[in-house]
């Protein structure tokens, strides 16, 4: 089970994921991130330090965006990724094609 809340702060948008990011829950992050990208903002912040775990469904959602991003000259960085789920995006070469700190200032800053 996922919860997703999405808050406007300062100049980008910030998505809070707290749970499990499963194959029935993925859909939410992914209409979550899409609203996201609908509305308009430029840049985006997902925290993560919530996130319990993310299966090959929830990762593939990130993956899916990556060439949207490019596209619409969007900035997301991630940050707050338990050491557990820090090593399945290392493994899969994720942390290579998004952008991701281990805290909120660092993530701004990456902004």
């Amino acid at each position: 089970m996922v919860d997703i809340k999405r808050i406007q702060e300062d100049s980008y948008d910030l998505l809070t994921v707290v749970g499990e990011v499963d194959a029935s829950s993925s859909i939410e992050l992914d209409n979550a991130i899409n609203e996201a990208i609908e509305s308009g903002n430029k840049s985006f912040l997902v925290d993560c330090s919530h996130l319990e775990y993310i299966s090959s469904a929830g990762l593939g959602v990130f993956m899916s965006y990556i060439e949207e991003f490019k596209k619409r000259d969007i900035s997301l960085v991630i940050y707050g990724l338990n050491e557990k789920v820090s090593n399945v995006f290392e493994i899969l070469g994720l942390d290579q094609l998004l952008s991701i700190r281990k805290s909120k200032d660092e993530a701004r800053a990456a902004l």
